[in-house]
């Protein structure tokens, strides 16, 4: 596939990307009844995630392309259907290629909606 399926893109479900720490990032969102979220992210052209942290635990995979998580001086290169963990408090960023698809799970609420 070179896409996310049409009924994962829904507009209601849009991640606002302004808000988010990486530019060109198209993303949308599903909230959990715990609180936790899954967001589905395609980074267009690529490039790098500014550095942060969370309050709370970060799982992601790369469904295609290429993410590379940075935690201070240390690189981890993932490719498609490679894992990451990050817990609460980590300071991290990124840098992906163009085209990279990737699907996060965040145990706690991360991702605004665009607003309508």
């Amino acid at each position: 596939m070179n896409d996310f399926p049409e009924f994962m893109k829904n507009p209601a479900n849009k991640i606002d990307p302004g808000s988010q720490f990486t530019k060109d990032i198209e993303g949308f969102v599903f909230d959990g009844a715990d609180g936790s979220q899954m967001a589905y992210w395609t980074n267009l052209v690529g490039g790098k995630s500014a550095e942060h942290t969370h309050d709370y635990d970060e799982y992601m995979v790369v469904v295609h392309g290429q993410y590379t998580v940075i935690i201070g001086d240390k690189k981890y290169p993932l490719a498609s259907v490679d894992e990451f963990f990050i817990k609460k408090g980590t300071i991290h960023g990124g840098d992906s290629l163009p085209g990279t698809r990737m699907i996060h799970c965040f145990c706690g609420k991360r991702a605004e909606r665009v607003k309508k």
